[in-house]
């Protein structure tokens, strides 16, 4: 199943999608766009506790997503198995499951909602057009993009979580 999606993907493409996915995709590169907001959160009082969990949320995300989950793993890329697609973005490194774009995504959403509900329905957008881009460009699988999206949202609510413990729990 995972095949036949990439598949049909890669009988949309469009020079002007292309173009956009290009742009959504380098978004969520090294999860950048996440970790400019987080910053952004830390800098203001009112937002810094918010800022604070998604810092925490990221560095989960590369622990155990990309340092821990796809080191055991090792889910080879679906163009390293499949040559016959080109691919229109630079080939990336590293393992396929789960996809690091999509998880750091859904950590920073699932934090941002819990925080502000309105920008985490934007945000939540912008993950989806992210994951979506990953298979679009044929660099992961639909079951990574859900394993990044799952796993997500669950190191999200463990930053909300371990925040709430040690900062407004124990007072710090």
């Amino acid at each position: 199943m995972d095949l036949s999606i990439l598949h049909y993907l890669q009988g949309i493409h469009h020079p002007i999608l292309d173009f956009f996915m290009i742009i959504f995709t380098h978004l969520g590169d090294g999860g950048i766009i996440w970790i400019l907001l987080s910053f952004f959160f830390l800098v203001k009082k009112e937002t810094r506790v918010l800022g604070l969990t998604m810092v925490l949320g990221l560095i989960f995300c590369l622990l155990f997503g990309n340092l821990l989950i796809k080191n055991i793993v090792a889910r080879p890329r679906p163009f390293h198995i499949h040559f016959d697609i080109p691919l229109i973005i630079k080939e990336p490194s590293g393992y396929s499951f789960p996809s690091g774009h999509t998880l750091a995504s859904f950590t920073s959403v699932t934090i941002l909602y819990f925080y502000n509900k309105k920008w985490g329905k934007w945000a939540f957008l912008l993950a989806l057009i992210i994951g979506f881009s990953r298979m679009y460009h044929f660099v992961h699988y639909p079951t990574d993009v859900l394993a990044g999206m799952v796993l997500g949202y669950l190191l999200g609510r463990l930053s909300i979580k371990g925040i709430d413990y040690f900062l407004i729990k124990r007072g710090g």
